[in-house]
């Protein structure tokens, strides 16, 4: 038995004297097998790494079969054994939380960011069924930080960022702050090894310092607890120097500035000591104004509970105290896994169920996300956001993200408030959408019945993954048909775009292999995903090019794609006029399309020779022209240039029954057909009638025809008319 196996064999002992020891052993020995004659980089051998892990396991005091799958965790992935012998040896719940921790190997992705996100979605599923899953996989990342040295400097850098952008965050999510801290601090050793050595270096210095002003207050604070007759256990907090270097690089403060340098953390029997050591504390020190949270009432949803207060001590240096219970201090220390539901055989546990509610979540939204990029980075933003607590109305307590807004708010309430928003009153007053959330606010929705749902800019507004995901629900199932239609529409301008059709990208097989990679059922369901932004037209026409440059023989490549180092034959230029115009019998002439009437392309035209600004261009029914005494003389025939990509702008007035949220209505529209808005002005009449004047900048007659008919259908619209003067 090595000596590794011994420690952790003692270890398991010492709290679960029930653990199958034999079983144990066999994993032990198994594993030890299958990685024989594998090495570290460090040059130990293998087994040394999955022995660590299960040490970790066992020091979060998990169950055996955790701690057995902790010792089996790379078998699957890195030697011959299988999960069926898995399976066969140890039984399928063994096998599935290996299999749940080995990262997917076999299948080939475009990019590697694509694969990470395939390796985070399989193991937030199996999380999903075991949570288990994700504390093997965090001992597993914790004990690789810890030896993270013996790697390249480019390796060093990619495993600390991964730790610090997902697994860090996975662990605070999870209450484990023991490990949240120890790999955020061995993560900053590596992303800034200057900025981390100074602050240990600057730390180190005021070492003497803060433990006699520490020393100080714990013997002033054990001293006033015992007349008190409260049994409390006061020790200085530790400094964890992630959260230091944070506050000065992000904050711009001063090692001085930091108060939580000065630390003590007070453990008591009842959450009735809790408060009485509280109001003890404020009465021998004076506290700072906003400085006082109250996690007991209202817990982190990571399960966290304890008081958090800021005093002035000797000489007006601030310093922390942290006062919470023993089973608090247990559960802050290694969170979800002090709640363990398999520890005394206990095959459901609603409460624990509630605390993972976030995982169900994530899980629900990250099934609409195709975007590798897009699913990362709101990944690190779900997970790694401080909180903030508001209330209902009632009373109730709502926990969001930090900066969320009450859009957020009304989504956590529940789908239907969301789509029936019009405002909302935060403590009373009207506020706009976009208003961060402060902790403590009182958040009331303002819904009404003819409200059409949400707007697709509050998807830039919102800050957490709930609401993004209720809104792209309501745009997929309520505007599927709408979606399918402006879907078919991208497709057909990015295959003009490549010089391509449709029956040579689309074919059955090749469409059907694109449905598989990406989850979709039809083809209506991807043309639905990109008219509402679930999949980007570029990764779609990509891999079907891909497909059909397959079937190319190389002559005819060079036909359909650019060759790649070739130099492009220079194309004889063509003199384009700028504004699309051209002057008969006259180049370089000096052009200005007239402000009166502004005319586009698919309107009648007239060139009319002004007195030294050139040729104006009018509509022919321009009244300006059509009056002018001297319009004879001056007429120049002018016409437009087909071939052009010149954009025109187009004025036009709006006019509508006046009622709420009329003009975000109007700019969606506008929006959704992807067309350029330059300037509104908007106005109500005493008869409550709103007129807006808008100019766009449009290509034809045809797309502003389009557009002018899409206004007429949004409800309250009476009108819609292009400015003739």
């Amino acid at each position: 038995m090595s000596e590794g196996f011994s420690r952790l064999y003692e270890k398991v002992k010492q709290y679960n004297k029930h653990c199958d020891f034999e079983l144990l052993k066999e994993a032990f020995e198994l594993s030890k097998a299958a990685h024989d004659g594998q090495q570290r980089i460090s040059g130990e051998p293998y087994i040394t790494h999955p022995v660590e892990v299960a040490i970790i396991l066992a020091e979060l005091e998990l169950d055996c079969t955790s701690i057995i799958a902790g010792l089996l965790h790379d078998t699957i992935e890195d030697t011959t054994c299988t999960f069926e012998q898995l399976k066969g040896k140890f039984g399928e719940e063994i096998a599935n939380l290996v299999d749940g921790v080995t990262k997917l190997g076999k299948i080939p992705y475009t990019t590697k960011e694509e694969q990470q996100v395939e390796n985070l979605r399989k193991m937030f599923l199996a999380m999903a069924k075991d949570i288990r899953v994700i504390l093997i996989k965090l001992a597993d990342r914790l004990h690789n930080m810890r030896t993270l040295k013996y790697m390249a400097p480019e390796k060093q850098l990619e495993k600390a960022k991964e730790s610090l952008e997902i697994y860090a965050p996975l662990a605070h999510r999870l209450g484990m702050s023991r490990v949240k801290w120890e790999l955020e601090d061995l993560s900053l050793r590596y992303i800034d090894s200057k900025g981390y050595y100074e602050l240990v270096e600057k730390i180190a210095k005021k070492r003497k310092e803060r433990e006699a002003f520490i020393h100080d207050i714990m013997e002033t604070l054990t001293q006033k607890t015992k007349e008190i007759e409260i049994d409390a256990h006061l020790d200085g907090r530790p400094k964890h120097f992630y959260s230091i270097y944070k506050k000065m690089y992000e904050q711009n403060k001063t090692i001085e500035q930091i108060y939580d340098l000065f630390a003590v953390r007070v453990l008591v029997h009842s959450v009735k000591d809790c408060y009485a050591v509280l109001g003890l504390v404020h009465e021998l020190y004076k506290p700072m104004p906003g400085r006082f949270k109250d996690y007991i009432a209202m817990p982190k949803p990571n399960m966290y509970q304890s008081l958090h207060t800021t005093l002035i001590g000797h000489e007006g240096v601030p310093f922390e105290v942290q006062i919470r219970t023993w089973e608090m201090h247990r559960i802050a220390e290694v969170g979800i896994a002090a709640h363990w539901k398999y520890k005394e055989g206990k095959s459901n546990d609603g409460d624990l169920d509630n605390k993972l509610s976030w995982l169900r979540q994530l899980l629900e939204w990250q099934k609409e996300m195709r975007d590798a990029k897009e699913f990362m980075e709101t990944l690190k933003i779900d997970l790694f956001t401080d909180e903030v607590f508001v209330f209902t109305p009632k009373g109730d307590v709502i926990s969001l993200s930090a900066a969320s807004t009450p859009i957020d708010f009304a989504y956590a309430i529940h789908s239907a408030v969301g789509n029936k928003m019009m405002g909302a009153k935060v403590n009373g007053k009207i506020v706009p959408l976009d208003y961060s959330l402060n902790n403590g606010d009182i958040v009331e929705v303002l819904t009404a019945s003819n409200v059409h749902g949400p707007s697709r800019d509050w998807l830039k507004i919102v800050k957490t993954s709930q609401a993004k995901n209720k809104i792209n629900q309501w745009f997929k199932k309520e505007k599927r048909e709408e979606n399918i239609i402006r879907g078919k529409e991208i497709v057909e301008k990015e295959l003009k775009k490549n010089g391509l059709t449709y029956s040579q990208l689309f074919k059955p097989d090749w469409v059907e292999l694109l449905l598989k990679r990406y989850n979709y059922n039809s083809i209506e369901d991807l043309y639905a995903s990109l008219g509402f932004g679930g999949i980007t037209i570029n990764k779609v026409i990509s891999k079907l090019k891909e497909e059909f440059k397959k079937t190319l023989k190389p002559e005819e490549l060079e036909q359909f794609f650019e060759p790649v180092n070739n130099q492009k034959p220079e194309k004889k230029k063509k003199n384009i006029p700028e504004n699309g115009i051209v002057v008969k019998g006259i180049e370089n002439c000096l052009v200005r399309l007239s402000r009166c009437c502004n005319p586009v392309p698919g309107d009648d035209i007239i060139g009319y020779i002004t007195r030294g600004r050139g040729v104006s261009v009018h509509r022919k029914d321009c009244f300006n022209v059509t009056n002018a005494s001297d319009t004879a003389e001056r007429i120049i025939e002018v016409s437009w240039y087909s071939a052009n990509n010149v954009a025109y702008k187009a004025d036009i007035t709006v006019m509508a029954n006046d009622r709420t949220a009329l003009l975000m209505e109007i700019t969606n529209v506008i929006g959704e057909s992807r067309i350029p808005l330059k300037a509104i002005n908007a106005r109500t009449t005493k008869e409550q009638i709103a007129v807006m004047n808008l100019t766009l900048e449009i290509i034809d007659t045809e797309q502003l025809e389009k557009i002018i008919k899409k206004l007429k259908k949004v409800s309250g619209v009476f009108e819609v008319t292009r400015n003739k003067q």
